[in-house]
């Protein structure tokens, strides 16, 4: 094996790292970020909604409404439970958020600033990626 190749292999073992690693931290990050939009969309749904329709549509539409905000009421639920055992953070989350930090400073060490902003890109193209081919709305 000549340089070259271990180079590629460590820089291969850290984008898995950083993958893997980056997929179960999300698992908790992105249900917050996902509060901040639906809170948003229940906003701008109710601003569209008000006084524009019949009385006879109001009501059916009000439903969808409190079927939306019951559905952020739930998952702000899950949200906490899945980030906080009782009122400490879950030490799983902790764990996550120190290993992401050292595996991006193992990638910075090994290959820079730019190499760590490199693999970023990668990830988040990746991401999309997958999330436009495998999600159907069901």
């Amino acid at each position: 094996m000549d340089k070259q190749d271990v180079t590629n292999l460590t820089k291969r073992y850290l984008i898995w790292l950083y993958k893997t690693v980056k997929d179960d931290f999300d698992k908790y990050e992105r249900k917050f970020t996902q509060l901040l939009v639906d809170e948003f969309l229940l906003k701008e749904i109710e601003e569209e909604l008000k006084d524009s329709y019949l009385p006879r549509e109001k009501k059916e539409l009000e439903k969808f409404v409190n079927d939306f905000r019951n559905y952020i009421a739930d998952k702000e639920k899950a949200c906490l439970q899945l980030k906080y055992k009782g009122k400490r953070i879950n030490p799983d989350f902790i764990w996550l958020d120190v290993k992401l930090n050292a595996v991006e400073a193992a990638i910075k060490k090994y290959f820079g600033a730019k190499g760590l902003k490199e693999i970023k890109q990668l990830y988040e193209k990746q991401t999309i990626e997958r999330i436009l081919k495998n999600t159907e709305h069901k």
